[in-house]
């Protein structure tokens, strides 16, 4: 995949830089269009040159397509995660496990809102967090709290070993009376929580 990467890259840059001079030998006259008329009244007329030109064509498109499908499908991949069972093969979608993140979290009292941002590769699963948590949480704790949870569940839910990394970035800080100011009331978090996968509890770490 590198190597095709690596090709791609490569052929596209050739193919703009190529379209890039031409534009300015336009630009800047140092082709008359004479020159151009000629050129092209001399590919018209060679066999051997429109043979030429034609299969660079098809090579170009068959080569975008390829790429294109390549592309979308390493894209697909990247938003699934797959593990073999003795019966078959089993791919759980990334967005179920974001899902399942937020879920995890509500019992915890110092976040108020939570927006995970979950992706899979060879170094493990990566889960980046943005929350918004209560001016009167200890940021270190509650982060640290979070972290240990997220990171036992998502083990126990996938039931795999490979490394899993919590990033949390907080992106506001609100103070915990701004939803009774506006008259919403407050609910109890832990009445919020509801099962998402079959065999795991929710409370209290």
């Amino acid at each position: 995949m590198r190597i095709f990467s690596g090709f791609t890259m490569f052929f596209y840059t050739v193919v703009f830089l190529a379209i890039g001079c031409g534009l300015i030998v336009i630009a800047l006259n140092i082709i008359s269009i004479d020159d151009i008329i000629r050129g092209l009244e001399y590919a018209y007329n060679t066999i051997n040159v429109q043979l030429m030109v034609g299969l660079v064509g098809v090579l170009v498109i068959i080569y975008s397509i390829l790429a294109v499908q390549i592309t979308f499908g390493a894209l697909q991949r990247e938003k699934t995660i797959a593990f073999e069972n003795p019966s078959g093969r089993v791919t759980i979608a990334l967005s179920a496990i974001e899902d399942f993140i937020k879920r995890a979290v509500t019992h915890i009292p110092e976040v108020r809102e939570l927006r995970p941002n979950v992706t899979a590769g060879k170094k493990g699963i990566q889960v980046v967090n943005k929350i918004v948590i209560y001016s009167d949480a200890n940021i270190p704790e509650a982060t640290e709290k979070m972290q240990g949870i997220l990171k036992n569940k998502i083990q126990e839910m996938l039931g795999i070993e490979e490394p899993i990394n919590i990033k949390v970035h907080i992106a506001k800080i609100v103070a915990r009376e701004a939803k009774e100011a506006r008259g919403v009331k407050v609910e109890n978090k832990k009445d919020q929580i509801r099962p998402f996968f079959k065999g795991i509890e929710y409370g209290n770490e």
